[in-house]
């Protein structure tokens, strides 16, 4: 009768060991599952955790950078400000400002003209004056600011004051440029003021596409006068 029962005994004892190592396996199969890899893909992050998006850049442009005027047909004036580019030539490098004659001074040349004429032109002007101290000189130059062409908003305007006249521009394009127009502004009283001449200018017919011809392309000088 002994020996049944130590058998049995026994085979619960293999059962048992059985069962436990089992779920020792099964433990361990979970618990390196819930365990990324090393090498192997990263469980996406929630949409709580997830990264924010990083922003661009902002890129600041460099000071003293060009006016936005056309170099081939924008005609310099007295006050504005040049920026003359001798390339490999730092003595002749730097920023000029136009005298009142229209002549600039460019450093061991002397007095060149520049009024009444485009970048380009004042390229050619300085690229000569300077083959006798340069072989074959590059030469750049660009407006660095816009002194000497400005129009005046004056009165109701959101944002009255002067203007660089850098562009071709119209009376509603600078009133636009402005910010529009005040609320009390009276819309069909405005004129430009050119010298000792008014010219009328009623925005509610221009804004309606009506009688186009009084939207006139502004002068240096001319002051918009919105009552």
């Amino acid at each position: 009768m002994t020996e049944p029962i130590r058998e049995g005994g026994l085979c619960f004892v293999r059962r048992t060991a059985a069962f436990v190592l089992m779920l020792l396996c099964q433990s361990f199969l979970m618990s390196a599952q819930s365990q990324p890899a090393q090498n192997g893909p990263i469980t996406p992050l929630g949409a709580s955790q997830q990264p924010e998006p990083q922003k661009p850049a902002q890129i600041t442009p460099p000071a003293g950078s060009a006016a936005p005027v056309d170099s081939s047909t924008y005609k310099v004036g007295p006050g504005d400000i040049l920026n003359i580019d001798v390339w490999h030539e730092p003595q002749f490098t730097g920023v000029y400002t136009v005298h009142s004659d229209g002549k600039i001074t460019l450093k061991l040349v002397g007095e060149l003209d520049a009024g009444d004429k485009t970048p380009n032109q004042i390229q050619d002007i300085v690229k000569a004056a300077l083959v006798k101290y340069v072989l074959n000189p590059l030469v750049t130059v660009t407006v660095q600011e816009v002194i000497s062409k400005k129009y005046y908003l004056d009165g109701l305007a959101n944002r009255p004051g002067e203007y660089a006249l850098v562009t071709p521009t119209t009376v509603f394009e600078a009133i636009s440029r402005a910010g529009g127009l005040q609320e009390f502004a009276n819309t069909r009283k405005i004129y430009v003021l050119r010298g000792s001449k008014r010219i009328p200018f009623n925005y509610k017919e221009v804004i309606h596409g009506k009688h186009m011809e009084q939207n006139i392309k502004l002068e240096p000088g001319d002051h918009i006068v919105v009552p």
